[in-house]
């Protein structure tokens, strides 16, 4: 069905007509034809023809959809990165990164910070299966850094068992300790030396130490089970 309506005269003499065409769907398209040069009677026009139609202000724009909110809650931890198949290092998680580390799927989590483990981060560990495997180092800063060898040692047998994975290490801000831990595992997988110093400093940054890197040059891993080059990839 086709309506023509015709409106008066503009202010410049020219005769505004329009069209309305209504589709057996339902559908209404609109057509507008001579365009007047003044903005107050297009306004008009428009509003009138929109109240024939039955719609609402087409002059008006409809607001921009706002983004997920989903989206916006799945948060890494800080320096999180993947490791090799079924293993992930980043700094301490928080609750903001509980929805993110929870897509990981997690067997296992080594800490290495000597503090108590946080009651919020116990309750999500426990809410999702996860088992906690915490070696205590200490977090000492240049020239009193120690790292404790055989601690080192234990949270790679950890590492090493694929029954854990997938596994997260971490520990304050997924530098130092995490660094040490990982960068002896790529021993086993037999990187050379400067691949396994330019890993460590990408995450170290400016906080590199001399003293990470001179252990994980002189830690023996003759007395660890040797791992392929790479671990197979290994699901809950």
């Amino acid at each position: 069905m086709k309506l023509d309506r015709k409106f008066p005269a503009t202010s410049n003499g020219g005769e505004r007509e329009v069209e309305v065409e209504e589709e057996e769907q339902g559908f209404k398209t609109i057509e507008v034809a001579s365009v007047t040069d003044n903005p107050h009677n297009r306004h008009r026009q428009l509003d009138h023809i929109n109240n024939c139609c039955g719609g609402g202000d087409l002059s008006s724009e409809s607001p921009a959809p706002s983004p997920a909110v989903d989206e916006l809650s799945f948060i890494p931890p800080l320096n999180f990165a993947m490791v090799d198949n079924g293993i992930f290092r980043s700094g301490f998680p928080d609750s903001a990164n509980f929805s993110f580390v929870e897509t990981l799927g997690l067997r296992s989590i080594i800490c290495l910070c000597p503090e108590p483990y946080p009651e919020a981060n116990t309750e999500f560990l426990k809410a999702n299966g996860i088992r906690l495997f915490q070696f205590g180092i200490e977090g000492y800063k240049e020239p009193f850094v120690n790292i404790p060898e055989d601690t080192i040692r234990e949270a790679l047998q950890v590492v090493l068992d694929v029954k854990n994975h997938p596994l997260l290490i971490h520990c304050k801000r997924g530098k130092h300790r995490t660094g040490c831990v990982v960068g002896c595992l790529r021993k086993l997988q037999k990187w050379c030396l400067s691949s396994i110093f330019d890993e460590y400093q990408r995450f170290a940054a400016a906080k590199a130490r001399v003293s990470d890197q001179r252990f994980m040059e002189l830690f023996d891993v003759s007395t660890l089970k040797h791992i392929p080059l790479s671990f197979s990839c290994s699901r809950r």
